[in-house]
C-alpha cells in the first residue's frame, strides 16, 4: 500500500505542476491585440499585400489587408492639405444642407 500511495501522490503533484505551468503559459502568451500592435508599429513602405513585416505574420490575411490600408490611407492624409481633407460640401453650421442632392 505504501508504493500506490508514494504513486498517487507523484501523479498528483505532477498534475498539479502541469495545470499551473499551462495556467502561466497562457496568461503570459502574447494575445492577437498584441500581434496587432506590434505589426502596426513594424509596416513600414517596404511593406506589401504578400511582403509581410515578421511581426506580422500571425495575423489573418483580411486582418493584415486591412491595417497595411489603414496604415497607407494615413500617410497619404498626413500629406494631404487640410481644406483637402474634408470630403462632403457642408455649410458653416456643420450640417449636411441639401449637399447631397
Amino acid at each position: 500500500m505504501r508504493r500506490t500511495t508514494t504513486a498517487l501522490l507523484a501523479a498528483a503533484t505532477l498534475v498539479v505542476a502541469a495545470g499551473i505551468a499551462i495556467t502561466v503559459w497562457l496568461i503570459v502568451r502574447p494575445s492577437y491585440d498584441d500581434h496587432v500592435k506590434a505589426c502596426e508599429k513594424a509596416l513600414t513602405k517596404s511593406a506589401t499585400k504578400t511582403d509581410r513585416p515578421d511581426a506580422c505574420e500571425p495575423l489573418s490575411q483580411d486582418d493584415y489587408d486591412t491595417l497595411l490600408m489603414g496604415w497607407a490611407l494615413d500617410g497619404v492624409l498626413d500629406d494631404m492639405p487640410k481644406k483637402d481633407r474634408d470630403l462632403l460640401d457642408y455649410h458653416d453650421d456643420g450640417s449636411i444642407n441639401g449637399s447631397l442632392d
